[in-house]
């Protein structure tokens, strides 16, 4: 590979959230962090050196976002995702949380009802509850290895709300959603008079034999309530540089969901966030994108392997986008206090609590593979270590 992704990045001493956080999120800091969903990975050189030419010029002040940087958006998307927009369709945004807190400032009020499909990555609860809107939780189905949607509930729960989240791919469970099922989301919500904010940001992450497809462009119905969140942050690990956009096809909402990001100030970016956007919709930046793929699946692989052998009772729901495992940990028969109490003071990992994703995430934990071959092996040594040398009954009532 041109890059290595072996390389242990140390990140302790600075400001990490995913090593300072771990006392508060465990109560210790003795403990491998696998937590925050960003990688390990050194950030791409063309972004850092993206970075330097900026502060080259000796002043930081107001940056706009040039036409360059939204046809760099037109660009890739059309190129990974067949998706043709143009660049009045995009505008930036402070991050794909602060895009759904747009649009439910521009499209709901307080009180109005607005669905998410749990387990889901947790703002989708938070952001509207702290808006005072009401969050209706369509749960989604198990299925023997991952989670399917329900269309029946999906149907009766969607009824009398403004607003549906979409996780697109799903987070925590890393699944692209079918072009089929998309459609069928859209034909509900469009009868029920529902918009969709279809958050993307992992849709460049896709894994081997997978595909992902775009809500907005799965029918006229989706394309005429889509609001699409996107972001270079995840795929090329720079988190830390704000820098997210929003895709609207539609004519009447772009104009309304635009024109409140607009009249709030919220479309004028960092003064580094458009070039390294920039950077990364480029060829360079897609041959990083693939190496860095092809890591995290042989990390995913690994732990595939790993899994069956050490902790038999942990299943591995196998991610098709991301670098993010959900584990299945039921059959531990662990309450989940428990199931937390494990993974914390008996291997000393600090793992995501699956609880936090909904009742439907508890006996689950998220692992996060975003890191050098080293870091997973460690990770799996003390996690068979600890189930080895656990006496389960222990934790029995």
């Amino acid at each position: 590979m041109k890059y290595n992704f072996d390389e242990i990045v140390p990140r302790q001493g600075t400001d990490c959230y995913k090593y300072e956080g771990l006392m508060d999120l465990c109560g210790r800091t003795d403990v491998l962090p696998l937590w925050v969903a960003d990688m390990d990975f050194r950030t791409p050189p063309f972004v850092t050196e993206a970075i330097s030419r900026r502060l080259g010029q000796g002043i930081l002040g107001y940056t706009c976002g040039m036409m360059s940087y939204k046809e760099a958006i037109c660009r890739w998307v059309k190129r990974l995702h067949g998706m043709d927009i143009t660049p009045d369709m995009v505008s930036y945004v402070p991050g794909v949380v602060s895009g759904i807190f747009l649009a439910l400032q521009t499209f709901t009020e307080k009180g109005d009802k607005v669905l998410i499909q749990q387990p889901v990555y947790h703002p989708f609860r938070l952001v509207p509850e702290a808006t005072g809107r009401i969050v209706v939780q369509n749960e989604l189905r198990r299925t023997a290895d991952s989670f399917e949607m329900d269309f029946d509930a999906l149907r009766r729960d969607i009824q009398g709300c403004k607003l549906m989240i979409l996780c697109n791919p799903h987070n925590p469970a890393g699944i692209c959603w079918s072009r089929e099922t998309l459609q069928r989301v859209a034909s509900i919500c469009a009868e029920a008079g529902v918009k969709v904010v279809s958050d993307e940001i992992h849709c460049d992450m896709v894994l081997t034999g997978h595909e992902h497809v775009p809500f907005a462009t799965v029918s006229e119905e989706a394309r005429d309530i889509a609001i699409t969140l996107q972001a270079p942050s995840k795929t090329f690990n720079m988190p830390g540089i704000v820098c997210s956009h929003a895709i609207v096809l539609n004519e009447a909402l772009r104009k309304a969901y635009f024109s409140y990001i607009e009249g709030t100030d919220q479309d004028l970016g960092n003064v580094f966030a458009y070039d390294c956007a920039r950077a990364c919709y480029t060829d360079e930046g897609d041959e990083w994108r693939q190496q860095m793929l092809a890591y995290v699946e042989e990390n995913i692989d690994y732990l595939a392997e790993a899994l069956p052998r050490v902790c038999p009772a942990i299943k591995m729901i196998r991610p098709e986008a991301s670098f993010l495992v959900f584990l299945d940990c039921r059959a531990m028969g662990l309450s989940h206090a428990e199931l937390e109490d494990f993974f914390i003071n008996k291997a000393r990992l600090a793992l995501n609590s699956g609880a936090m994703f909904g009742t439907l995430g508890e006996g689950y934990m998220r692992l996060n593979v975003g890191c050098p071959r080293s870091t997973v092996e460690q990770a799996v040594k003390q996690l068979a270590e600890a189930y080895r040398t656990t006496d389960f009954t222990d934790y029995a009532d």
